[in-house]
């Protein structure tokens, strides 16, 4: 068995689709539309996609589950700037004064996701 999708109920598939294709790289499925009850994200294989589906209730509560993500290209710090300026708000700074921690950030809808440092920040201390 393999995973196949991470789905997240929202508001406006079309667009958080969008959101996190910016943010990932990764390119939205050929088939979706604006107004689309469904919209997705495709991955380089094996990794699973991103499938966003409408639900007529908001968010009102944190995430049971989120993404941690690490930056292959720029580094935590880059990363974490790119992806604000793409619409994300930061929502939790867990980073330290050695150069290690996290950042909790907020898509367009309010889901919690985290980014990391990189392969390269890890390997230099």
């Amino acid at each position: 068995m393999i995973i196949r999708h991470v789905t997240v109920d929202c508001a406006d598939p079309y667009e958080l689709a969008r959101f996190w294709s910016e943010v990932t790289g990764w390119p939205m499925s050929d088939d979706d539309e604006p107004g689309d009850p469904e919209a997705s994200v495709k991955p380089p294989s094996p990794v699973p996609g991103i499938l966003f589906i409408r639900v007529p209730e908001g968010k009102t509560v944190k995430n049971r589950l989120h993404l941690d993500w690490m930056p292959t290209q720029r580094t935590r710090d880059e990363e974490v700037a790119r992806v604000i300026a793409l619409g994300a708000k930061l929502h939790q700074d867990q980073r330290t004064p050695d150069g290690g921690g996290w950042v909790t950030l907020l898509d367009p809808e309010g889901n919690e996701f985290c980014i990391e440092r990189s392969e390269a920040e890890r390997a230099s201390g």
